[in-house]
């Protein structure tokens, strides 16, 4: 959790198609008392869809109509253009780095291509090493009859790199060979005909396995072991509903966010217009429902917990707002914290620690 004098920046990625706005990312300082954010910056970028951080956090990396970005993130926050890359596709939606910094990840909603790029120690983007074509044929409804990933990410332990085809209806795990960047299909975990995983994250330690389903509004959780070196396992644990009963039925669920502190696990619902508090049991794993309240606008395509939890911020892409919230986790509610932010269709929200 935040300490009192840590200061924190917040990147909010943003879509610029159909607006006058060139500048697709968004730089805020955070104030950590009030649970506000105020314009610091921001970057000229087209359609920026998705936005991560390295993991030595000196660099700040995203989708681009052009590809991919790499900026330098400067000791105040601010950014500075590094280069960018094509991915040799369509336009990403999700991206991130192994734990060694060495290889960006990118996924492919569009054409279902993972692409792995290479990556300097300057934080430059290089040259693509490895690229995966999924096919196949789902159930023939609606968007869900070809592959679509929309999330990649690896594993703490940096041995596997795991993808979500919401279009299949499921996650593919992939051993990362470390020195050359190239995959190799270790396992699958299938979910439910037509339930569509869109995110996935880890708990902070590693052990345990979260995946949201975005058409069917629930969360599997797994644990996580290796049997043998080479050989993954998921041993599924749960599944809890991103919605209460009395709420909205026609909606899809989108984020899947761990609190800086592994205590707590948030999701949203669109169309419900909804955002869904966990605690997590950081012993077996297990998630029990804090609350799941509105957020006061359209489709929370993003939210997250500030990092000492007690403020929270919803990205409502189509009534182009951030609002914001007092959580009370004593008391099981948030409150609205202040007037709505302008903004047009963001994305997603990421806080960055800055150096003393």
């Amino acid at each position: 959790m935040a300490k009192k004098n840590e200061k924190y920046v917040a990147y909010v990625s943003t879509y610029t198609s159909g607006t006058k706005e060139k500048c697709g990312i968004k730089i805020y300082d955070v104030d950590m008392e009030k649970g506000r954010f105020s314009e610091k910056g921001q970057i000229e970028i087209t359609n920026s869809s998705y936005v991560t951080i390295s993991h030595n956090r000196r660099f700040l990396y995203s989708i681009t109509d052009y590809g991919v970005q790499a900026d330098q993130i400067l000791p105040d926050g601010n950014l500075r253009l590094i280069n960018y890359a094509s991915i040799n596709g369509m336009r990403g939606c999700y991206l991130s780095t192994d734990y060694d910094d060495k290889f960006l990840i990118v996924a492919g909603y569009h054409d279902g291509k993972l692409t792995i790029l290479n990556l300097d120690e300057s934080g430059a983007i290089g040259d693509i090493v490895e690229e995966v074509y999924h096919k196949g044929l789902g159930s023939v409804a609606e968007r869900n009859f070809r592959p679509h990933i929309n999330c990649a990410r690896m594993s703490k332990d940096n041995k596997y790199l795991l993808e979500a085809d919401l279009g299949m209806d499921r996650v593919n795990v992939y051993s990362l060979n470390h020195t050359t960047g190239k995959l190799k299909l270790a396992d699958i975990i299938r979910s439910e005909q037509d339930s569509s995983p869109r995110h996935l994250n880890f708990s902070r330690d590693g052990q345990f396995l979260f995946i949201v389903h975005e058409l069917k509004n629930y969360i599997d959780v797994y644990r996580y072991f290796e049997k043998s070196p080479g050989n993954p396992e998921f041993e599924k644990l749960q599944t809890i509903s991103t919605l209460s009963k009395y709420h909205d039925t026609k909606s899809a669920a989108s984020t899947l966010k761990v609190s800086y502190d592994n205590k707590y696990v948030i999701s949203s619902n669109a169309g419900d217009n909804s955002v869904i508090l966990y605690s997590l049991d950081g012993d077996f794993g297990l998630l029990h429902k804090v609350f799941c309240l509105p957020v006061s606008g359209d489709y929370p395509k993003d939210a997250s917990l500030f990092p000492d939890n007690r403020h929270l911020v919803s990205l409502n892409h189509e009534s182009n707002t951030l609002t914001f919230f007092r959580v009370d986790l004593d008391k099981k509610i948030m409150v609205m914290n202040g007037p709505e932010m302008k903004i047009d269709r963001p994305n997603c929200v990421i806080f960055h620690k800055l150096e003393s």
